[in-house]
């Protein structure tokens, strides 16, 4: 059966609340609680987000020759190579021992980016912000302040608490992944797996534009050095940065290769922009790969790479091309809220932000 054809984009397959700037000015308050809670407990600010690092890792991005109109488009219109760096990390807002087991990130920075570039995108770098699961836990920006209040009341309380209800969490995911449920709630409060990062897939989540098209991203491990440690899990009972240790060990000897794939929207009832609590079916939408990023051995957590990209660098879905330009709700509330927290961190540490040029 032949696939609708992908469907093209127009402004107008977004819909903007009149309440959003309320809202964004709100979610940039939570944020507030939470970087100046961090920022005074540790007397150096961490992301509001994603604060906790466990690797960073260095790669080569290359774009596929010979891909076809649709997936010939923005950064991937013509083939080549580019330097790419990745960061692995957890959701939580606070530097948790890893027994507080976490949903899994993993922000991608591809340099020597040529294009017309989105507004107040400084440099020549394109970022793809993703998590190991397909959805977003909350549908509009309004439930996602919810979310966050909950998050920014939580921030540096009760860290023996957090550890043992994250056990308990973990226990009951488990159980409704064995009747065929999951909870994205649960996962976000402590409930996750505490998976290997280096074998996980990792989703955009929300949509963007794909040039003249709309697409969400996926980032899968392929190799298998990779392969091989999806689905295991960390023992961290004992070890506060259990996974960084991990990952690092693991990387000595790791020969890493993840494909870069591209789901094109084909139906906007069934593929909605403005709710990326829906899941895009990859049978009405497939995956396909666009690019692949390979990685040598190396150290994960040297320190002169960890000075330049977890503490020099800033991650964000609006640094990039236009042709790749965040689109719905979700996307426009990070826009503002994650400047501010990169502005914060940059004038508390005094450590001004760089977009590399190679």
């Amino acid at each position: 059966m032949s696939l609708p054809l992908p469907v093209r984009y127009a402004p107008g397959v977004e819909t903007i609340q009149p309440n959003e700037g309320e809202t964004i000015a709100a979610l940039i308050d939570q944020f507030d609680i939470i970087l100046q809670t961090t920022s005074k407990d540790y007397g150096h600010a961490v992301r509001s987000v994603h604060a906790k690092a466990h690797g960073v890792i260095e790669g080569v991005m290359r774009i596929a020759a010979g891909l076809p109109p649709e997936l010939a488009q923005g950064l991937f219109a013509k083939p080549g190579e580019h330097r790419v760096f990745m960061r692995l990390s957890t959701n939580a807002g606070d530097i948790l021992p890893d027994a507080v087991s976490l949903p899994r990130g993993l922000a991608l920075k591809v340099l020597d980016v040529d294009g017309a570039r989105l507004p107040d995108a400084d440099g020549r770098t394109q970022d793809f912000i993703m998590v190991n699961g397909p959805i977003f836990q909350a549908p509009t920006p309004e439930k996602f302040l919810s979310s966050l209040k909950l998050l920014a009341k939580t921030t540096d309380r009760m860290e023996t608490t957090k550890t043992v209800m994250s056990t308990v969490l973990q226990t009951v995911n488990m159980g409704l992944e064995a009747v065929g449920v999951s909870s994205p709630t649960i996962a976000g409060l402590g409930g996750a797996p505490n998976s290997d990062p280096l074998g996980e897939t990792y989703f955009s989540v929300t949509p963007f534009r794909y040039g003249d098209y709309i697409a969400k991203f996926r980032l899968k491990p392929v190799s298998p050095d990779l392969t091989r440690r999806t689905g295991a899990d960390i023992d961290a009972r004992d070890r506060e940065n259990a996974i960084r240790e991990t990952v690092q060990s693991e990387m000595r000897t790791t020969h890493g290769v993840w494909e870069f794939q591209v789901q094109l929207c084909r139906d906007l009832a069934a593929h909605p922009v403005e709710d990326p609590t829906v899941e895009w079916k990859e049978d009405d939408a497939p995956f396909v790969t666009v690019a692949t990023i390979e990685a040598g051995p190396q150290d994960s957590w040297r320190d002169d790479i960890v000075q330049k990209v977890d503490e020099e660098m800033r991650f964000s879905v609006w640094t990039g091309l236009l042709d790749h330009q965040p689109l719905g709700g979700i996307n426009r509330a990070r826009k503002e809220t994650y400047r501010h927290s990169a502005e914060f961190r940059a004038r508390f540490n005094g450590c001004p932000f760089h977009e590399p040029a190679r």
